[in-house]
């Protein structure tokens, strides 16, 4: 059965520490230990995969100890990967600070990741989805040629600029249908292409403002992650902000952007294309990822997600 969403992108060990508060400069704080599989690509496919879709997940990886686990844990979750072996580097890692109210600090070292090569999924892999959902924290020339591969094969082509990246090149949304941004890498690409105030709310941009800023990046869809605040949808014709859950409590927010996209790239083919529906289908997933410790481990399932919406949240 062939894949409906592929994924492209990070695979990152997690390596995770909880403490009650984040240590200052120079200090030392005493916390507990935990790891698992992360990085934004890898999330991203397993948040879609376990709210429903048929996923691919492709991605770079070394020849370590923490490739043998990605395998393990998607042949446990009866998902399809292609993890590519990389010599000489180090799967990707991320050093991850949780505070006792599940904010978080992280570093990432990319590792194999930088050297995603176009070359490494096949054209017709690309072609055969009906979504490729993207990301910025594999190599940013391999992202590019996927998808452009995928838009011009008319596959729905979704791009989570994160995390925003010094050698952004902002000539990667010519093959981008829908682009998925938090307020801050808004702001980053708004400043990078000169488009107006970088540090106007989203919010507080009229429809026509935010449809005309749409048009000049050449997008389909301009979805915009707000936190706590939702998310804000703008296409043709379309300018509507999409609440969260209510009454959740949050215990580790780590993953909770990447949550939010899968979730989306599941819903848009849930509602056929309809981009408030998925909006919110991902806010969901998004909501209750925030409820467990971990990134990917935390992801919902789609029971869970269809029980609190069936709830009216």
């Amino acid at each position: 059965m062939e894949q409906e969403i592929l994924i492209i992108g990070s695979y990152v060990q997690d390596l995770t520490w909880n403490t009650p508060n984040f240590p200052a400069a120079g200090e030392t704080v005493i916390g507990t230990f935990q790891t698992g599989p992360g990085g934004k690509g890898s999330n991203q496919a397993i948040a879609a995969g376990r709210a429903g879709a048929r996923i691919l997940y492709a991605g770079a990886v070394g020849p370590d100890t923490f490739a043998t686990a990605a395998r393990e844990f998607y042949e446990s979750e009866g998902f399809s990967c292609q993890l590519i072996e990389k010599p000489g580097h180090t799967s990707g890692t991320a050093a991850i600070l949780v505070d006792e109210e599940g904010q978080n600090q992280i570093i990432v070292a990319l590792g194999a990741n930088g050297v995603l090569a176009p070359e490494d999924v096949a054209e017709e892999t690309v072609t055969a989805a009906k979504i490729l959902v993207c990301q910025l924290e594999a190599n940013l020339e391999a992202t590019s040629h996927f998808l452009k591969i995928a838009h011009d094969a008319g596959v729905t082509t979704i791009l989570n600029p994160a995390p925003m990246r010094p050698d952004f090149d902002p000539a990667i949304l010519e093959h981008v249908d829908i682009l998925a941004p938090n307020e801050t890498e808004f702001a980053s690409i708004i400043e990078a292409l000169e488009l107006g105030d970088s540090s106007k709310d989203p919010l507080e941009y009229t429809g026509d403002e935010l449809d005309a800023l749409r048009q000049k990046l050449g997008l389909g869809t301009l979805l915009i992650t707000l936190g706590g605040r939702g998310s804000l949808v703008c296409e043709d014709g379309v300018f509507e902000t999409v609440s969260i859950l209510e009454g959740i409590t949050a215990v580790d927010t780590t993953g909770a952007g990447d949550a939010f996209v899968g979730g989306f790239a599941a819903g848009l083919l849930r509602f056929n294309g309809d981009t408030v529906k998925a909006a919110q289908f991902g806010n969901a997933v998004a909501g209750l990822s925030v409820t467990k410790p971990g990134t990917a481990p935390s992801m919902p399932r789609l029971e869970e997600v269809e029980a609190v919406l069936l709830k009216g949240h």
